[in-house]
């Protein structure tokens, strides 16, 4: 099993999930990661850990990621207007943008949600998709680019700033 089916196995383990009743987390997430898995005897532990944190990690960060991808659609939708498939190929996606541990770059990953939506969707979800997720994935890429500067300015700020305390302690001794 590559990671490209580890993905797909994830997704559907996700797509169960969304007829589970909320209770039970726990024990809901571990029947659909079974039930998907269930179809490759031959998979590997380090696939089989990817599933689970793809389908946990998604679970855990879902009000976050739901809120990403609503802010992103057109007016007057919502999420239970998405397809089951659509809805939980975006989610996962997202969650491997921002949230996994092992970063993949953004094209990689709407690439893969768009291999996943020719198989599982209808022929608009392709375009749909890939807008949602590059929209998503280029705001990320703008805060990480944001955070970076700052984090750079608050550095060069401190770096000014004990100089100057410097400078001032050898001007005293003088």
């Amino acid at each position: 099993m590559d990671r490209t089916e580890a993905r797909e196995t994830a997704f559907k383990a996700l797509f169960q999930l969304d007829f589970a009743p909320n209770d039970e987390k726990e024990f809901y997430e571990n029947l659909a990661i079974e039930n998907a898995v269930e179809e490759d005897t031959k998979i590997q532990q380090r696939r089989l850990t990817y599933i689970q944190d793809a389908v946990k990690g998604t679970r855990d960060h879902l009000a976050e990621i739901d809120e990403l991808i609503t802010a992103h659609l057109k007016k007057g939708w919502t999420l239970k207007r998405l397809s089951t498939a659509d809805r939980n190929i975006l989610r996962l996606a997202v969650y491997e943008m921002l949230f996994a541990e092992k970063k993949l770059s953004a094209g990689i990953i709407i690439n893969e949600a768009v291999e996943l939506a020719k198989k599982y969707s209808e022929d608009e979800s392709r375009r749909f998709i890939n807008g949602i997720l590059d929209a998503i994935g280029k705001r990320a890429a703008a805060k990480s680019k944001s955070e970076t500067d700052s984090e750079i300015n608050s550095e060069t700020d401190f770096e000014i700033n004990s100089e100057t305390k410097f400078d001032e302690s050898v001007s005293d001794s003088q």
